[in-house]
Formats: C-alpha cells, sequence, structure tokens
C-alpha cells in the first residue's frame, strides 16, 4: 500500500508541469490569433491605386497665334525630356483659344504618337498674356503594402483569407496596364478590341481570293529567233 501511494503521488506531481505547458501552449497559439487576417471574402484587400501627376510648360505664342519655330524646338526637348508616350495625356492651356496654336502643340505631340485631350485640369497659377500652358498628366499605379506578410500563421480559424492573397497578382497588372486610366474606368472606343484589330491582316488573307483561281496564262514555250 505505501509503494502505491508512493507511485500514484509522483505521477500527479510530473502531470502538473504537463498541464501547466499545455495549457501556456494553447494560450500563445490563441493569442497569436489577433495577427491573422480576417478578411473572409475571395476579393484581396490590397487593390491598385491609381495617381495622376500633372507637368507644365509655358510655350510662348505669336501675336496672330501659332507657335514659332524655337519654342516648338523648346517644346519638343521637353517632350523628349519627359519621355512622353503612350498613356501619357497632354492638354493645352490656351486663354485665346487660337485653334493655330493648338495645331502647332498637336504637331509637336503628334511625333510621339500622342494626340491634344479636350480639356486641361487647373494648375497652380496664370497663364501669361502672349503664352499657352501645356500640361502632361502622367498616371501611375502601384499597390501599397505588399507584400504583405503581417500574418503570424497559416493556421486560422476564421477561415479568413490570407492577407498577402493578390499582392502578385495585382501588381503585376498594375505594372503591366499601359493606360493607367484603364484601372479605373476601363478603355472606351469604337467598340473594338486590340484583339479585333490585329486579326485584321489575318482575315484580308484568308479571305482574299487565291492568285491562280482563274487558269494559268497561255504563253507558248517557243522562243523567236534568227
Amino acid at each position: 500500500m505505501p509503494k502505491t501511494f508512493l507511485n500514484t503521488a509522483k505521477t500527479a506531481t510530473l502531470a502538473k508541469p504537463l498541464g501547466a505547458a499545455l495549457l501556456l501552449s494553447l494560450g500563445l497559439s490563441l493569442g497569436g490569433c489577433g495577427g491573422l487576417p480576417q478578411n473572409r471574402t475571395l476579393e484581396s484587400v490590397h487593390q491598385p491605386v491609381v495617381q495622376r501627376d500633372s507637368y507644365v510648360f509655358d510655350v510662348n505664342t505669336l501675336p496672330g497665334g501659332g507657335v514659332s519655330g524655337p519654342e516648338q524646338g523648346r517644346l519638343a526637348g521637353w517632350f523628349d525630356a519627359m519621355d512622353l508616350r503612350y498613356g501619357d495625356h497632354v492638354t493645352v492651356d490656351d486663354p485665346m483659344q487660337s485653334a493655330v496654336t493648338r495645331a502647332a502643340i498637336e504637331a509637336v505631340a503628334s511625333r510621339h504618337g500622342i494626340l491634344l485631350g479636350d480639356t486641361a485640369p487647373v494648375t497652380a497659377g496664370y497663364v501669361n498674356a502672349g503664352s499657352v500652358r501645356v500640361v502632361v498628366s502622367r498616371l501611375t499605379a502601384e499597390v501599397p503594402h505588399c507584400p504583405d506578410w503581417s500574418g503570424k500563421s497559416d493556421t486560422n480559424f476564421n477561415n479568413a483569407t490570407y492577407g498577402n492573397y493578390g499582392c502578385a497578382s495585382n501588381s503585376n497588372l498594375a505594372a503591366m496596364v499601359a493606360d493607367k486610366e484603364h484601372l479605373i474606368r476601363g478603355a472606351t472606343g469604337n467598340g473594338e478590341t486590340s484583339i479585333m484589330s490585329s486579326t485584321k491582316a489575318i482575315d484580308s488573307y484568308r479571305t482574299a481570293k487565291p492568285t491562280g483561281e482563274g487558269g494559268l496564262k497561255a504563253q507558248s514555250s517557243q522562243s523567236g529567233g534568227n
């Protein structure tokens, strides 16, 4: 009997630290759940954010309207320094609304494949008399706070979407879209997609009549001579 009693006491003594360790481990695991994501949808919380920056350049105009050659050269140099490219929006703030001036500026912008927009955004300061303001609006897109490794564990008892979900796809999308404005309101145009435009040449080739459809031209194999 004493031997049995001593063995029971020893077992109870060992069970105390094991139970305390188990409770401590469970408490730490549950406490770590506070840093896990709580988004229970399949939509990523990290979406592209589009930012618009406007750059201005004042160009001197001629008394009757238009832009002189040297001023056009200055404007062309500024476009080159800005690395004007597809996706940039160029507008003209002209108090006189001169069609000749607009045509001269559009001719310089067209060398970069850019057409002028209709309405210029509001910019700081006033346009001096005898000059117009050329505005280049450039949009950039990025996904803030990506990558997101804030989650402490892959275990999530709320069945929530992991915080880093969507970071790679949306970051690549923001980087690849040429015109960032399409991320806001989509592309507008004549309803024709780029794929439809690119297949026009293929369709023309397929629908063209074969060159030998009318038969071969009869020609004598005998050559004339002396």
